[in-house]
């Protein structure tokens, strides 16, 4: 078993974890499980598989028929297609989990693959960032992480794969700037990373907002509402005085009992106060004529 080449097991309802046994699979070049309803973690250990982190030596025997039992045509999915290999799987390095039941991150360990040409992990339940030392996968001809629940921001280092001619990240919960630079400048196809609501930037039409910008936004908002309570403080007290003057005179107006008894209040009311200065003023008066026979 250890010398096994290639594993296909695709579309076969497999359950529970994926086995890491497979790790041990030193010659494994092409590793499909796709389509199954296999659940759990990505083991790490498969980072670890030596004929995908390594440099692959072509034999000259290759080239005689009968010597190379992977001759055969094989039908793979890559770049998101179906495309049937003839003649060449001996260099065809792959490994493809999609459809399944998959949780958890992808594992940092994957990124030791240097040698993966195809890597398909769509249509699972993945979460987290995409591994930042995405970068060493320098072989990597396409990457195909939609429809899971990976978040954070794309590694802008991943823009230095410059074998990438297929990728796609839609449906997830990533955000930021896509790269722009090397090999990302051809992808212009806005599907690659649909239903993503936080990422901007080329090939979608949203542009990344910069700190500043989202200070003024922050403090135009801002503005903006202290204007309109401004507004409603003003317009309250332009409608406040009429209704509240109309709430008084209209009820003296309509009440006759309220009416009288209003002008009655006014009227002792004023004689109080007209009784009150009085007394103070002759009180007053008096004092200081007390003060002036004193100092005669």
């Amino acid at each position: 078993m250890s010398s096994l080449k290639q594993l296909r097991l695709r579309g076969n309802m497999l359950n529970e974890n994926i086995p890491e046994q497979l790790c041990g699979l030193s010659d494994l070049r092409i590793l499909d499980l796709a389509l199954n309803n296999l659940s759990g973690s990505i083991p790490p250990c498969l980072g670890h598989l030596s004929a995908l982190n390594s440099v692959t030596i072509l034999d000259s025997s290759l080239d005689d028929p009968y010597d190379d039992p992977y001759r055969e045509g094989m039908e793979l999915v890559v770049k998101g297609q179906d495309m049937e290999f003839e003649r060449i799987l001996p260099i065809v390095k792959l490994i493809d989990l999609s459809s399944n039941n998959i949780w958890g991150e992808i594992p940092y360990e994957i990124t030791n693959l240097s040698n993966l040409g195809a890597l398909n992990l769509s249509r699972n339940q993945l979460t987290r960032k995409i591994p930042e030392d995405i970068k060493a996968m320098q072989e990597l001809e396409t990457l195909d992480l939609s429809c899971n629940s990976l978040s954070g921001t794309n590694p802008p280092n991943m823009s230095s794969i410059n074998s990438l001619n297929y990728l796609d990240l839609s449906h997830n919960l990533l955000s930021g700037p896509i790269p722009i630079a090397n090999q990302f400048q051809t992808f212009n196809d806005p599907s690659m990373v649909y239903s993503n609501l936080g990422l901007c930037e080329l090939p979608l039409s949203t542009k990344c907002s910069t700190p500043n910008e989202d200070h003024k936004d922050e403090q135009d908002e801002e503005d903006k509402e202290d204007g309109w309570e401004m507004s409603w403080f003003f317009m309250s007290m332009g409608l406040g005085f009429p209704m509240g003057f109309w709430a008084v005179y209209g009820s003296l107006a309509l009440n006759k009992s309220w009416r009288q008894a209003y002008f009655q209040f006014i009227d002792e009311t004023r004689d109080r106060l007209y009784v009150f200065i009085v007394v103070n003023v002759a009180r007053l008066r008096r004092k200081m004529e007390r003060n002036g026979g004193a100092h005669d």
